[in-house]
């Protein structure tokens, strides 16, 4: 078992508290088999709400996927209570979004796209569909007059103890 954090950064224009919106936020990643490098090459998503059986009755895993090379079954669960809000003070550092139980396989992409929320961070004005699939995004914050956005994404996965 390895825990594996996703490190996430990008600039915040007048917006905070950037964060994954409920248990069915899908994070999507590419995969390395651990056993014979193997990667997928389609993005696979998990999610908190939706799990499959491990094999031998073990448990349950976030997602359960089977090596197309070595045929090795392999799992990733999210550890939900480290999912954290990317704030105002973060912008442009990395900071650990979530952290993944790893079995047999280790995060290498990660893909930012919908069902992010964010809140002004003047007026507090909710913004519930942040939308990261092009690498950014932008709105107007009508309660404070100003623009707000997300830009300049970079994501980077290390090794938690």
């Amino acid at each position: 078992m390895v825990k594996i954090g996703l490190q996430f950064k990008a600039e915040l224009e007048n917006i905070t508290n950037l964060r994954p919106e409920g248990e069915d936020f899908r994070w999507y990643v590419r995969l390395k088999c651990i056993s014979c490098g193997e990667e997928t090459h389609e993005f696979q998503y998990l999610t908190l709400t939706e799990n499959s059986p491990l094999k031998g009755g073990r448990g349950h895993a976030s997602l359960v996927i089977k090596c197309k090379l070595c045929s090795r079954e392999n799992s990733i669960d999210i550890l939900k209570d480290t999912i954290k809000s990317y704030t105002a003070d973060d912008s442009g550092h990395l900071k650990t979004m979530v952290v993944f139980d790893c079995r047999g396989v280790e995060p290498i992409e990660f893909s930012p796209r919908v069902g992010f929320v964010a809140e002004g961070a003047e007026s507090g004005a909710k913004f519930p569909e942040v939308e990261l699939t092009e690498g950014e995004w932008c709105d107007y914050d009508e309660k404070a007059s100003v623009p707000v956005g997300v830009s300049e994404l970079g994501h980077k996965f290390i090794t938690v103890k």
